[in-house]
């Protein structure tokens, strides 16, 4: 890295400041400062010097690009290899700083993640939070930024999107004539039925149940439509933004007659975003997604739900502490997230108990088992007792990724996996400090992973930068250029017949699964109405679920509802396969997998790559080129990029 800034210290070429000047997307000073306040002093410093080392790249991208414009702009055919450099100094000079950080909040209904958030932003009440029933409808998004007010846009489905949607729910509302009178009672008590009149009441007023499809099409909706279908909101205030926020985002429920203008578009709403002022607490490019945990019903939201969860390189599993053991929901959570993991999106996950200040005094006194010494205070037990679980649940956590994911995945490296938070104490302080609480720590946790992901951001920009730089810089002409190229042509044939030997490494690794592929497939035919039975029982009676059962149907085997636990048969039907499959998978991804068996696939990757430096150092003494480290490396993601981009054609 030293070698690196010494040499864009130095600069390419010297060149005119008028001419060449800094980028136009270079932020003030001052706007730099302002974002880096909620780092402590020794982190800011570090980031404002990957920010001074970004900068420099990119001012030394730029003149380069620039001359090589210069050089060629009166020319009538411009070599390819000449195109090719200033394409690729192009793309480098306008490659964004650094992608937003999302920490998805991964939790069922009345889990706290709300009051979660209210809490890491310090804002008591901002987002909607109540000890009764659930409060938040959709997927919110709250991040800070350089605006000076607290803003916010709803989303709102496409006219095209709730057709859709409105003929769902006719559908499902229709009554067959061979409904007899106790069928027709049970009709009005299932929950997927009571959720689709509360839908259509709510956009098109009471009635709206009886009418078909056809009919709600002519129908004039109860509430005012934006055309550009986003609402857009603004305030000085926080508390003023969540007065005008709060019957958006708020379950609106069947009890509440009336309701304003603004609820009778609630149904319409899929995505909720939140831009807060510059905060001292969370840092410019984080983003807290509170994610619902069980989906909707409509297909376009559902499938939202799902590249959120997969948007986000950061997931926290919320679970509130009378639901961490056993409890079915928390463990569907555990269980999403993780494949969020497998797919390679999510780099990290952690599991956030809330509500812990929650503790009956006398019943954990008579069910303790740990320790001889006597707890004197409910603050003590409560101490006690988030430590336990901390610990177990740590376990647990680590066993279950062990299982899944490969062994050099970096979430197994965390030593800490489990957060014992209260976002209640944090305010009040009745029995717990606010560092006890574990929010301060929530957010320690946020700005270390920004800071990480910066500095892997910047070294990795500033090595390929530097890689391109130097093959520009080897080139004193034209001439040279083409015949530096010339030589790198030579490596196609032993690049193409190494990828020959490569691709059937790959497929040697993937057959270790074909055996585990089938007894997966056995379990999964043999279990089927076991699996089907399990997914389908009900806690409190089978009586109008007919009528979800009809829902499920209607979407292909998933029901996402707002109340109940998310249904998914394809999912739970192929989970034996998965159980199967999931050691190997992790065993083939795995850097620390053995060589010597064929399993592991990244091996295999990196004698590759190595073959491939060494042919091209060895080509390089052979021709009298300059080669280093950076340019090598540059040269061969190059090759692997164009070999892959031939293949895709190809298939």
């Amino acid at each position: 890295m030293a070698e690196t800034e010494d040499f864009l210290v130095r600069e390419l070429h010297p060149v005119d400041d008028d001419i060449f000047k800094e980028p136009m997307r270079k932020r003030r000073r001052s706007d730099r400062d302002q974002r880096f306040r909620a780092f402590p002093s020794v982190e800011q410093s570090a980031l404002k010097e990957y920010e001074k080392l970004e900068s420099r790249t990119r001012r030394v991208l730029s003149n380069t690009y620039q001359k090589l414009i210069q050089s060629v702009f009166l020319d009538d055919s411009i070599p390819n290899s000449v195109k090719y450099l200033i394409n690729r100094l192009l793309a480098l000079i306008e490659k964004p700083s650094l992608d937003p950080i999302y920490i998805g909040l991964f939790g069922s209904t009345g889990a706290g993640k709300s009051s979660l958030i209210n809490a890491i932003i310090q804002q008591a009440m901002f987002l909607p939070v109540s000890g009764e029933s659930i409060c938040t409808s959709c997927i919110v998004q709250v991040s800070s930024g350089c605006c000076e007010q607290y803003e916010a846009k709803i989303h709102l489905l496409s006219d095209q999107e709730w057709k859709e949607e409105l003929k769902n729910l006719t559908t499902l509302l229709h009554r067959t004539e061979e409904l007899g009178g106790e069928e027709e009672d049970a009709w009005d008590r299932g929950d997927a039925v009571e959720e689709a009149v509360w839908k259509l009441q709510k956009f098109y007023g009471n009635g709206a149940e009886g009418k078909s499809y056809e009919e709600l099409l002519r129908a004039k909706p109860r509430g005012k439509i934006p055309t550009s279908r986003v609402i857009s909101l603004k305030a000085e205030e926080a508390e003023g933004l969540s007065v005008k926020l709060d019957p958006y985002i708020r379950t609106q429920r069947r009890d509440w007659g009336g309701g304003s203008a603004e609820t009778h578009i609630w149904p319409l709403i899929k995505l909720v975003e939140v831009t807060l002022p510059k905060s001292e607490l969370i840092p410019e490019g984080v983003v807290l997604v509170d994610i619902p945990g069980t989906g909707d019903f409509n297909s376009k939201r559902d499938e939202m739900w799902k590249k959120t969860i997969d948007k986000c390189s950061v997931i926290w599993v919320i679970s509130d502490i009378e639901r961490i053991s056993g409890g079915r929901a928390h463990e569907d959570l555990l269980n999403e997230s993780m494949k969020a993991c497998q797919r390679g999106f999510c780099r990290d996950l952690a599991l956030v108990v809330t509500k812990t200040d929650k503790l009956h005094l006398p019943e954990y006194l008579r069910e303790r088992k740990v320790g001889n010494q006597a707890i004197q205070s409910q603050r003590e037990a409560v101490l006690e007792r988030n430590e336990m679980i901390k610990l177990q649940r740590n376990k647990i956590l680590k066993d279950k990724l062990k299982r899944k994911l490969p062994a050099d995945s970096r979430v197994l490296e965390a030593s800490e996996l489990v957060y014992t938070v209260s976002a209640q104490e944090y305010w009040q302080r009745a029995l717990l400090t606010q560092e006890e609480t574990e929010i301060p720590k929530l957010r320690e946790y946020i700005r270390r992973r920004l800071l990480d992901k910066k500095k892997r951001m910047v070294t990795k920009y500033v090595t390929e930068a530097f890689g391109l730089l130097l093959l520009t810089d080897s080139f004193s002409c034209t001439d040279h250029m083409q015949n530096e190229h010339l030589h790198m042509s030579g490596l196609r044939r032993f690049v193409e017949e190494k990828i020959q030997l490569l691709e059937k490494a790959i497929d040697q690794c993937f057959a270790h699964i074909a055996r585990p592929l089938q007894e997966g497939i056995w379990n999964a035919r043999s279990s089927y109405r076991r699996i089907l039975g399990a997914c389908l029982v009900r806690s409190r009676g089978n009586q109008g679920f007919h009528q979800t059962l009809k829902a499920v149907c209607l979407k292909n085997g998933i029901y996402a509802s707002r109340t109940l636990a998310r249904i998914d048969l394809n999912e739970a039907l192929t989970q034996p396969i998965y159980e199967q499959i999931d050691p190997i998978f992790g065993c083939i991804f795995s850097r620390s997998g053995k060589p010597a068996d064929g399993s592991a696939l990244i091996p295999h990757i990196d004698a590759f790559k190595l073959s491939l430096q060494e042919k091209m150092t060895e080509i390089g003494i052979r021709n009298g080129l300059k080669y280093d480290s950076y340019k090598k490396s540059f040269l061969i993601q190059e090759r692997l990029h164009r070999s892959r981009a031939k293949k895709h054609v190809k298939e």
